[in-house]
């Protein structure tokens, strides 16, 4: 079961995420679903687009039912989702 303490051991597809700190300030407020995940992008459905985001360099909110939201550096959620579930943890 996903929650803030296990996240990044997690699936993400699905969930609902906002750019809260980027290198790049245009993605900053960037919200919406996110529909697919690569070893260093996240692909997020918004307002119809899609949007393909780095993860490394920026710190995303996602949001997990019922309605706990989670922070999130994009360096710990780089790698394939199977392998992160190998990763030691850091606490963020």
């Amino acid at each position: 079961m996903r929650n803030p303490g296990n996240l990044p051991r997690h699936e993400l597809i699905g969930l609902g995420v906002e750019v809260v700190e980027s290198e790049n300030k245009d993605e900053v407020g960037i919200k919406g679903k996110v529909v697919d995940e690569m070893k260093s992008v996240l692909k997020v459905e918004c307002k119809g687009d899609e949007k393909t985001l780095q993860k490394r360099g920026r710190v995303f909110k996602f949001k997990l039912p019922p309605n706990k939201e989670v922070m999130v550096e994009g360096n710990i959620l780089e790698g394939r989702p199977e392998d992160r579930i190998k990763k030691k943890l850091k606490k963020w």
